[in-house]
């Protein structure tokens, strides 16, 4: 299973992404866990050393991709990119994809073309469970990042913005052509919330997490979210409905 996890900036993706990778070693599954975010924090919440970046990985590029002349090679080698450049805790590898740190500091095509071979390689390639923790918002879509990925989680707040990014990112998955796209409803105070996402959302929300005081304490502790928590039990709900419909 290959599963891309989005929504709008502080939906709480990374919480998401983080516990579905830990649910789905926990129940003997092998994960990549993949951090597509510029924030690059999914080690922590998975209580993992951080790897160093992909994307800054800069004369590696250059020699996979340049072909001279300002040309690049459009599937340069990447196999054994998840073994040296990942960190690993049990059953869960983790990689960092990166980002550029200075708009302007030349063109990005060799680096976009790289981190796309390696997720093309990881989706298609791979036998482990794939969960991506993708850059909030919508920009990651134009790069292609989700493309081949056969479940979009689309992490969605009660709230308008989010809403409309979440009902975006419906769409553009769909142009992904990406067959199994469902919601989780985050941080959930009160019943009419719930209501307020399913009469505004055009797709299928399967979970509903209510606000967790847990997952605010492990962000300031830079704790994992504990196993008793109210949001890792209900990440593990989901996992068994994600189950059960994506055999």
């Amino acid at each position: 299973m290959k599963i891309a996890v989005s929504g709008k900036g502080g939906a709480g993706k990374t919480s998401i992404a983080s516990c579905l990778a830990r649910i789905f070693e926990k129940n003997g599954f092998k994960v990549i866990a993949v951090d597509a975010d510029p924030s690059m924090n999914l080690n922590l919440a998975l209580g993992m050393e951080r790897p160093f970046p992909i994307a800054e990985l800069k004369d590696l590029i250059e020699e996979r991709t340049s072909l001279g002349g300002g040309l690049y090679r459009l599937n340069p080698k990447v196999d054994d990119i998840l073994d040296k450049y990942s960190t690993k805790k049990g059953n869960i590898k983790l990689i960092v994809m990166g980002t550029v740190k200075n708009a302007g500091a030349g063109c990005v095509c060799p680096e976009n073309t790289f981190l796309r071979a390696l997720l093309r390689h990881l989706t298609l390639k791979r036998k482990e469970v794939l969960i991506l923790d993708t850059e909030a918002g919508l920009e990651h879509f134009g790069r292609g990042l989700a493309k081949n990925f056969n479940v979009m989680i689309i992490v969605v707040e009660p709230s308008y913005k989010s809403i409309e990014t979440a009902n975006r990112i419906y769409e553009l998955s769909k142009q992904l052509e990406i067959g199994n796209i469902v919601g989780i409803g985050n941080k959930i105070m009160f019943d009419k919330q719930i209501d307020f996402i399913e009469s505004n959302v055009n797709f299928d929300v399967l979970e509903y997490i209510p606000y967790d005081n847990e997952v605010v304490k492990s962000e300031f502790s830079m704790n994992i979210i504990p196993e008793n928590s109210i949001f890792f039990k209900k990440m593990e709900e989901f996992y068994r409905k994600i189950k059960n419909i994506y055999k």
